[in-house]
């Protein structure tokens, strides 16, 4: 919650089955997850509900000195209240990539085989998870440098529109990649703009205040 980073896993269907597969691949790559939040999407429902009957058909006593053994502890699954999209503060970022996505492969997508898409997406993350991590005093010419992950370099080259019509794959993936890092950047700048309300405390109106209706 506190850096936002972004992980995008590509999933085949919605289905619960290929929510599991998704989510081994994730534990298999970055490691033990102590809690899952999610919505209240039908697979998700779904996957909750077969890993609770798996558990509940093993041993638990086994389970437990198992676990104490080890020192850690089964996923906690928590899913917001229906209809509270608000809650899920984890998709702000997920959402602006969305949207650049949406736009680029709108036009673009048949350029690319499975590998390529799956490729896009690394390059997607990469993208997004190397801005800074506070942008508090990122104004400041005498504040500190804001922390933020090392950025992956772009493979050499300059790349063009016409790389979508390359034999080479891997230069229409590139393309995307920077076409998505112009967009998205804009995207990203246009989030860090100040609000002119509500940024300051203020109290609460009295009897007595002059107001304008």
């Amino acid at each position: 919650m506190a850096s936002r980073a972004v992980h995008l896993e590509v999933s085949n269907t919605l289905e619960t089955d290929s929510f599991l597969n998704a989510l081994r691949r994730f534990i298999c790559r970055r490691g033990p997850v102590r809690q899952l939040r999610s919505d209240q999407g039908t697979n998700f429902i779904g996957a909750k509900r077969e890993l609770r009957e798996a558990l509940q058909s093993m041993d638990q006593s086994k389970i437990s000195a198992e676990l104490l053994k080890e020192n850690c502890d089964w996923i906690t699954f928590k899913i917001n209240p229906p209809s509270a999209s608000h809650a899920g503060v984890w998709e702000r970022q997920i959402r602006t990539i969305r949207i650049v996505l949406s736009a680029l492969l709108e036009k673009s997508a048949s350029s690319l085989d499975g590998e390529s898409f799956h490729t896009l997406i690394c390059e997607t993350e990469a993208i997004v998870n190397s801005r800074p991590l506070t942008v508090d005093n990122l104004s400041d010419p005498r504040s500190p440098s804001p922390l933020k992950r090392k950025p992956v370099l772009p493979l050499p080259g300059v790349f063009q529109r016409e790389d979508l019509y390359s034999r080479k794959r891997w230069r229409r993936v590139q393309h995307l990649s920077c076409e998505f890092w112009t967009r998205w950047k804009k995207e990203f700048l246009h989030s860090l703009q100040e609000r002119s309300k509500w940024t300051r405390p203020c109290r609460n109106m009295q009897v007595g205040d002059v107001v304008i209706v």
